[in-house]
């Protein structure tokens, strides 16, 4: 009677591991180390911050959507987890090489962040272009960018967007998906924000399509900028944070 209350709760527990490891390898590099951070962010991203979002039905819900670049206001250190944690799919990040703390050189790696050294900026757009383009399956892959190149000081004004950012949609021809992100803690150093609690939310808007539209590529940049403070109601700040001493990044 015990060899049978013992093999059991045996198999009860090897089923339960079993389910466990499925659930956690439903991600889109399906394996336990990357399901457990999402699903650990995903908790985080609601109890800390408190995240709420608006315009999911504009979000792709496949695990490989395709080309796709994901355009965001910049706001905190913070922005690129809550933005990661309610899309099914990867997010490739360019950052600025100067935010690449050498103390997290192992997160950096494994994310797979594409950072871009301060005015040396083509390989690293090359290579944000062809993984937009052809993804690890060939089949194009998701890239986010801050345009601002920059966090938003004051907040809750839109800085200057990058020209560098119209190039790479032109050349990868990639959909556009625009998020707006505001309550983030601003805080400096923008890294600060991990671990303040705060009110964050996220609005996804209608993908832009800007295949066909004639535009260059500073075009692109402006019409996205006039967008962005089109929707957010937010002034336009053409003094950029990045240049003033102990603002931006």
């Amino acid at each position: 009677m015990i060899l049978v209350v013992v093999s059991i709760l045996v198999l009860g527990v090897l089923l339960g591991l079993g389910l466990l490891a499925r659930w956690l390898r439903d991600n889109p590099r399906g394996d336990i180390e990357t399901g457990l951070f999402v699903k650990l962010a995903s908790l985080y991203a609601r109890v800390v911050h408190g995240l709420r979002v608006e315009g999911m039905p504009h979000v792709p819900r496949e695990k490989h959507p395709g080309s796709l670049i994901i355009i965001a206001n910049h706001t905190a250190g913070v922005d690129p987890v809550l933005i990661q944690v309610v899309c099914p799919f990867e997010i490739r990040w360019i950052m600025a090489m100067d935010m690449r703390l050498p103390s997290f050189e192992w997160f950096w790696t494994w994310a797979r962040i594409i950072s871009i050294p301060r005015g040396n900026e083509l390989p690293a757009t090359r290579e944000a272009i062809r993984h937009v383009r052809e993804g690890d399956d060939g089949h194009g892959g998701v890239l986010g960018i801050f345009p601002e190149g920059a966090i938003e000081r004051p907040e809750r004004q839109i800085l200057p967007f990058l020209r560098g950012v119209g190039l790479i949609i032109k050349k990868s021809e990639a959909i556009v998906l625009p998020v707006i992100i505001e309550g983030t803690p601003q805080v400096d150093p923008a890294w600060a924000s991990l671990w303040r609690p705060s009110s964050s939310k996220l609005t996804f808007k209608q993908p832009l399509d800007y295949r066909g539209s004639g535009l260059s590529a500073e075009e692109i940049s402006a019409d996205l900028r006039r967008r962005f403070v089109e929707w957010t109601g937010w002034p336009a700040n053409e003094i950029h944070a990045g240049l003033i001493p102990g603002k931006g990044y």
